[in-house]
């Protein structure tokens, strides 16, 4: 029985939400005469599900039908469920009739492989031809990229896309083998590094001539899941680390394994996601990014986890308590982005404050300093904290209470380890030996 356009968005709509890469459009582009939509910097239109995860309005697969059987996946090919898929045409005018009602911004368009993943790519650059051609739409687009595809399919559709990304899955080679036979991180890399080269050349382009179309603006993301292996955090922020250095990728997203299909080398469907362990994730991502920390600096040399009970940033201070406490009134810029509740902000206000006169607690506070950064600072020579960073006691004054009594790591996976880290260096010499145009 043939069904409706309503029914197919429900059952494609909910396959596609435990994909979290997506993001604000990191474009800002207006619409010509003659043209529908726009591509604002500010971002897409965000709505959350039940399990707490922020998606965009229109996040849906073209097709929940797939030759792959990857056992983390809902959408494997030896799962029983419903199965439909969408046309082109529907996804296009789909699109178009939500964003005329001010529901959506922009797609977030991907796909279980229909056929093969060459068939997939195309039904998808036909989806996103029409809405960029017939209609003349230009909202914000994010594709993603079939694994094993040919990389001249992956040229098409970053001209038309604002972002496009390819799911790396795993951060080493056993886990993907074991959970996903049919994808293989030298086709992942390959793609990545095919967009990366484009990504090159077409700034070169550009450069010379301003007439020359723009291939994926907002750049290519890629996703690693949580939880479902032994994988340890300084595996996982060590590739991103290779990631973002080396194919210069735009966001590494941490998706917390949902134990929504039973396999026997998955966590059973009784455990908790490790929703903790994907928020200190990102917050260790944010450090490698924007404060100039390394991988190598966020974990101890005993300690391949990050803690749960305090955020990254807190953790290495309280383990490097003979770094503080630092004087804001003379510290630099990037000493200040060391201390806990200083962030990059307020390091600059202050930098920009104190050439005029010497700076208060007051004054500190209402800058956007959290309180937080008075156990590790003084203030004209003054400390101001309950007690000093080598204090013990100051780990549980810190720590976030509300996460108190949620998952660990330990709770997530059995003793069974099949983590190799030969393979996961492997991975990233890969990762870091790959060739730009």
């Amino acid at each position: 029985m043939e069904l409706s356009t309503v029914e197919k968005l429900k059952i494609l709509g909910a396959g596609a939400k435990y994909d979290v890469s997506c993001a604000s459009s990191g474009v800002n582009r207006k619409a010509k005469p003659g043209q529908l939509g726009s591509a604002a910097a500010c971002g897409l239109c965000h709505t959350f599900t039940e399990d707490g995860r922020c998606i965009s309005l229109l996040k849906v697969l073209m097709s929940n039908q797939c030759i792959f059987n990857c056992a983390y996946c809902v959408n494997r090919a030896d799962n029983d469920i419903p199965r439909t898929a969408f046309t082109p045409r529907e996804i296009a005018d789909l699109t178009i009739e939500f964003y005329r009602r001010n529901y959506i911004e922009g797609l977030f368009l991907s796909s279980g492989v229909v056929g093969s993943p060459d068939n997939t790519m195309e039904l998808m650059i036909k989806a996103v031809r029409i809405l960029r051609e017939e209609y003349q739409f230009c909202g914000y687009i994010h594709a993603k990229i079939i694994p094993g595809s040919d990389n001249r399919l992956a040229d098409i559709l970053g001209r038309l896309c604002d972002r496009i990304s390819i799911n790396m899955e795993f951060a080493s080679h056993r886990a993907l083998r074991l959970l996903a036979a049919d994808k293989s991180h030298t086709d992942i890399i390959g793609s990545m590094g095919n967009v990366t080269n484009r990504l090159v050349q077409n700034k070169e382009e550009r450069r010379k001539f301003k007439s020359a179309p723009i291939f994926a603006p907002a750049g290519q993301s890629t996703q690693l899941i949580i939880g479902a292996t032994a994988e340890r955090d300084y595996t996982i922020v060590r590739l991103a680390q290779a990631l973002y250095k080396k194919l210069g990728m735009k966001r590494v997203y941490y998706s917390a394994y949902m134990p929504i299909v039973k396999h026997p080398d998955l966590p059973g469907k009784d455990v908790s996601p490790p929703l903790v362990r994907e928020h200190r994730l990102y917050q260790a991502d944010w450090l490698m990014r924007y404060y100039g920390f390394m991988p190598e600096e966020i974990f101890s040399d005993k300690d391949e986890s990050l803690d749960l009970e305090v955020d990254p940033k807190i953790s290495w201070a309280l383990k490097n308590a003979d770094f503080f406490p630092v004087e804001v009134n003379s510290a630099d810029y990037y000493t200040l982005l060391r201390v806990p509740g200083i962030g990059q902000r307020t390091a600059k206000r202050i930098i920009k404050s104190r050439r005029f006169s010497r700076l208060d607690d007051k004054s500190l506070v209402k800058m956007g300093m959290i309180r937080r950064a008075f156990y590790f600072i003084t203030v004209n020579g003054k400390f101001l904290g309950r007690c000093t960073p080598d204090n013990p006691a100051l780990k549980f004054i810190l720590k976030d209470n509300n996460l108190n009594g949620q998952i660990t790591f330990d709770s997530i996976i059995s003793d069974k380890r099949i983590e190799d880290e030969k393979s996961t260096a492997k991975l990233i010499s890969a990762v870091s030996t790959a060739r730009y145009a």
